[in-house]
């Protein structure tokens, strides 16, 4: 072959590779934006039922088409403290089965002339560029760009396939003679799979190629077997460099995906390899993509249901290489939701949004215990728990930082309208946290100024101020709720609560003026007590702002 036309045909496999990968990245993209808020949903079926972990991971994997941005995630989660090395277990069991989807596409057009690339393909991708051109409803378009990433899947799988058929037709072609070389190597086989899924980081993407070589007819059985086992210990190396940095316990994650596919990968090796010596002849015939196929989610549902049983001992074989029983939990909550907020969770946006949410609910905990204490500083003349609160302010306010930070990177995501929705409302709510966090400032400011000038409030002063205290308070715990769980009963809570703050302010703040205008009460105690009013009122005013913003997400 011309010189020329082996670089043509470099260039358009290197094509027919690249629109292959990008169909199936944006085919991803598009089903993830399209089940968004369903995956947000999966978070809460993970619990230590590894069965329904698994369910979880087969379902996520099957809609974002990668094993390895669902591994990458358990590692962010496991290294967040959301999931236990129990669940992620679980979860990598169901992704492995989850990742056999893709094969199963591109072994389509091995069934019907119907479903052959370049039948229906062209079609597919009219079809979404019309919808993507007519339409204005991001659904829509969601839907669109599905139907244009499978196309361009295809078209990309028909053109690697084309050009890869004159190099096959020899007898002695070169593809023949390596897939051989292969077979007859069952480490050197394991180890090219390995590699190649290695460095394109997708085993989806390293098993559609080898299918497309099958399609050609170059491959054979043993050489097919070996790569595939291969594949799957290489799609292990995201997960293991996303590990890097993290805690030793999100190591140990990485490590049990590595371990089960090493695992499974040694006893169907050794099975097949026992079965081709005695089989030469099966072990050297061709294989097609189907039946590649087949293999595939047969390897990977056996070595599941094989390796179920012994999940705490692939937790505990993790233990033996990566010892992480020394660490010290810090307590410092910044560092804390420093790791909460691992951008490995930004390979799904959904999940990366339902994070957040997480984290902004666990801010508004923070601020919520310490008004709590303020108001109990202010009350009872507590200096120490007022100096308490002005330390934890300044945790409240790094949250409030690093919470941004990561809420801008979520932002520049491929989100749906109502993520974007609840991460545009996120920036607002973090900042009436903090507002409020400043107000339980001020109220433990007050305790200070009430114990140094030795102040005391009078009895029905003090049971007024602790009425108002207890509903402001109680408003912006209802309004945390609220954004938690989205529950319209909480919202309700908060508004009524508002009102009555409100009412409460301005009855007690007329009281008080005429206890001291009747000298009942000390120009200082009445200056504090004025103070405190208007600091809770903003508590309750902060808390309805909160409530408030749930409710515009549920009105659609």
């Amino acid at each position: 072959m011309k010189t020329l036309e082996l670089l043509e045909a470099i260039f358009v496999f290197a094509g027919g590779l690249g629109m292959f990968l990008y169909g199936m990245n944006m085919m991803g993209d598009g089903l993830q934006k399209s089940a968004g808020n369903k995956l947000k949903r999966l978070l809460g079926y993970i619990t230590n039922n590894r069965l329904m972990a698994a369910i979880v991971g087969l379902v996520v994997t099957s809609i974002i088409q990668s094993s390895s941005a669902t591994t990458v995630m358990v590692v962010g989660f496991v290294n967040a403290g959301i999931m236990n090395l129990v669940q992620a277990t679980g979860v990598i069991m169901g992704a492995n089965v989850g990742t056999t989807v893709t094969a199963w596409l591109v072994s389509m057009g091995e069934w019907s002339t119907l479903l052959k690339p370049d039948f229906f393909a062209p079609i597919l991708i009219a079809i979404g560029a019309f919808v993507t051109l007519i339409c204005k409803s991001k659904s829509k378009r969601n839907v669109a760009d599905i139907i244009i990433g499978l196309g361009l899947l295809f078209i990309g799988l028909k053109f690697m396939s084309d050009v890869i058929k004159p190099f096959a037709q020899a007898e002695d072609s070169v593809f023949k003679q390596a897939f051989i070389l292969l077979g007859n190597n069952p480490l050197l086989g394991i180890l090219t799979g390995t590699v190649v899924t290695a460095i394109i980081q997708s085993s989806s993407a390293s098993v559609g190629i080898l299918q497309t070589l099958a399609m050609a007819g170059v491959v054979n059985w043993q050489s097919a077997i070996f790569i595939t086992l291969g594949q799957n210990i290489g799609t292990c190396i995201t997960a293991i460099l996303s590990s890097i940095g993290a805690s030793k316990t999100a190591k140990r994650a990485a490590f049990i995906h590595l371990s089960f596919n090493v695992i499974g990968a040694i006893l169907f090796g050794t099975v097949m390899y026992v079965l081709f010596r005695f089989q030469p002849n099966f072990a050297v015939s061709g294989i097609n993509s189907t039946q590649i196929s087949i293999f595939h989610t047969v390897f990977n549902l056996t070595n599941t249901i094989v390796l179920f049983p012994f999940a705490n001992l692939l937790v505990k074989l993790s233990g033996l290489f990566i010892d992480d029983s020394k660490i010290e939990i810090g307590t410092d909550e910044i560092q804390i939701t420093l790791r909460h907020l691992d951008e490995r969770i930004l390979e799904s946006p959904s999940f990366a949004v339902q994070n957040a949410v997480k984290e902004v609910v666990h801010m508004g905990e923070i601020t919520l215990n310490n008004a709590r204490e303020a108001i109990e500083a202010l009350l009872d003349n507590n200096e120490e728990k007022a100096r308490k609160v002005f330390e934890v302010e300044k945790v409240i306010d790094a949250h409030q930082k690093v919470i941004n930070e990561y809420l801008v990177k979520i932002n520049n995501l491929s989100l749906t309208d109502r993520n974007k929705k609840i991460v545009n409302n996120l920036f607002h709510t973090v900042s009436n946290i903090e507002r409020v966090g400043d107000h339980a400032d001020n109220l433990a400011e007050l305790a200070i100024e009430k114990v140094t000038n030795e102040l005391h409030l009078s009895d029905e002063a003090y049971a007024e101020l602790k009425e108002i205290c207890s509903i402001a308070v109680e408003s912006f715990n209802y309004a945390i709720k609220a954004r938690e769980t989205e529950n319209k009963d909480y919202i309700c809570k908060v508004e009524e609560m508002e009102k009555t703050v409100d009412k409460l302010k301005d009855e007690l703040r007329q009281k008080h003026i005429d206890r001291l205008s009747q000298g009942l009460c000390s120009t200082e105690n009445g200056v504090i007590f004025i103070d405190a009013l208007i600091n809770l009122e903003r508590i309750s005013d902060h808390s309805l702002n909160i409530a408030n913003f749930v409710e515009s997400e549920l009105s659609k």
